[in-house]
């Protein structure tokens, strides 16, 4: 059963940090890049940034671009997305998903979702 857990969201102030955690199980972890989307209220979900499974390539939406940094953990099967500089418009739940294919395009595992949200 694959499992994907995310954890680290909460509510920080404009210009604050958080950090989200994503352990997989059930899967193996270096055979798929990893990534995260968001879905703010009344907005559709949009693909924030993922890594590839092979040379830690990235790839991120141009709003986070600067702020936030994805990066895997192979040994503990953890993906993190450190989000820095937040604003208001990052809140949102936030899901850690897998996917076979890179660039990301037709995700094969979700995670539950985490809540972030950011005051001004």
């Amino acid at each position: 059963q694959v499992q994907l857990v995310e954890s680290g969201g909460g509510s920080v102030q404009a210009g604050g940090s958080l950090r989200l955690s994503c352990v997989a199980s059930g899967l193996t972890f270096s055979r798929y890049a990893m990534g995260w989307f968001r879905q703010a209220p009344g907005k559709e979900r949009e693909f924030v940034g993922g890594i590839s499974r092979l040379d830690g390539s990235t790839d991120y939406v141009n709003s986070v671009k600067g702020r936030f940094t994805i990066s895997r953990d192979r040994t503990k099967d953890t993906v993190y997305l450190q989000m820095n500089s937040l604003k208001p418009e990052d809140t949102a739940v936030y899901y850690c998903v897998a996917d076979r294919a890179w660039p990301i395009r037709t995700v094969d595992w979700w995670g539950q979702g985490t809540q972030v949200t950011v005051s001004s």
